[in-house]
């Protein structure tokens, strides 16, 4: 349920009514947007008298919600939520880039990678040091020594850091690591999902292969519920019948979230093609369709990587894709 409140109400009587429907065993979430200011209810509100407080004089309106997820939803937060994470502002209407390689390797070929992504206005290194792999003999990355090159690369360039973590297990070897991403076999992990909801860093979470909207933002809320608010929503391709590209890159997801949450959405074409020659017109699309940021996949050595290469573009082709993106972003879509 959400209270919305006349324009410029008293403070005093904003903490009245707080604290009588706090009498009422109810969680008061309070919004201060640029016009409106909202209080979200959240608990039992079954038995509130939604007219008693409608007759409020401070009160505007009253309405239940019917979604799940109360921290994620729009309804609760009509502003944007922008999260920031050095120079990049993820949700202000801007459309930052996370570049870099699918795992790190070696710090030789990351730090090439990452000068190269920087100097084409990427403003995010990302590179993996857990990688999750299908097969348990694929490489599975450098765990704690590509922390510690990702951090080393972090000094050099000045870059703020992106990697996934797997596991409850490795999180204190995230202390110095600007974003935490959850990966999409983890979307629905709740307890990790809890345990990141404790800690004030930001959090990329990207969907499930096979999940609705409402799961996702229902994992958002996990990590809300705790009290980290700085969650960065990322589409990377769901799993339909289509064997031509390695997972289908959902367009829709992006104008639809923008309706359902206030959280900033990122896409990764990277993932949802599987095919470099894909990556930049789904990246253009994704931009046209209002996305907040994108995710792609640079290495310098492609043919030769130990992760994911038919999917990672050239430093050279992220430079055009970079230049292409700032040409179609005046053009995009506002929800």
């Amino acid at each position: 349920m959400v209270v919305i409140l006349k324009e410029n109400p008293d403070s005093g009587r904003i903490s009245d009514l707080t604290a009588w429907l706090e009498s009422l065993g109810l969680e008061v979430h309070p919004t201060v947007g640029k016009v409106q200011t909202i209080l979200g209810l959240v608990g039992d509100t079954s038995k509130v008298d939604i007219e008693l407080i409608r007759a409020l004089d401070i009160v505007q309106d009253v309405k239940r919600i019917s979604q799940p997820y109360k921290e994620a939803n729009r309804a609760f937060h009509p502003d944007n939520t922008v999260v920031t994470i050095g120079d990049a502002s993820f949700g202000d209407g801007s459309c930052p880039i996370i570049a870099g390689p699918c795992s790190v390797e070696s710090r030789e070929q990351l730090l090439e990678v990452a000068l190269r992504v920087k100097a084409a206005g990427a403003t995010l290194l990302r590179g993996g040091a857990f990688k999750p792999r299908t097969s348990p003999y694929a490489f599975q990355g450098l765990h704690a020594d590509g922390i510690k090159l990702l951090l080393e690369v972090k000094k050099e360039t000045g870059l703020p850091i992106v990697t996934e973590l797997m596991d409850l297990s490795q999180l204190d070897l995230f202390d110095e690591v600007d974003v935490i991403q959850i990966g999409a076999r983890n979307m629905q992990n709740f307890e990790l999902l809890r345990q990141v909801g404790h800690t004030d860093k930001p959090i990329l979470l990207k969907r499930g292969l096979a999940n609705t909207l409402q799961e996702l933002l229902m994992s958002a809320e996990y990590i809300m519920a705790g009290g980290n608010h700085r969650v960065i929503l990322c589409e990377r391709g769901i799993r339909t019948f289509e064997t031509a590209t390695r997972n289908t890159l959902d367009l829709s997801a992006i104008p639809m979230l923008h309706e359902m949450t206030h959280l900033p959405v990122i896409v990764d074409p990277s993932h949802a093609s599987g095919i470099a020659r894909l990556v930049k017109p789904m990246a253009l699309a994704a931009t046209a369709c209002g996305a907040d940021g994108l995710m792609i996949e640079v290495h310098n050595d492609p043919a030769h990587a130990k992760c994911d290469g038919p999917q990672s573009l050239t430093p050279g082709a992220f430079e055009d894709l970079a230049e292409a993106v700032r040409r179609i972003k005046p053009f995009a879509y506002k929800a």
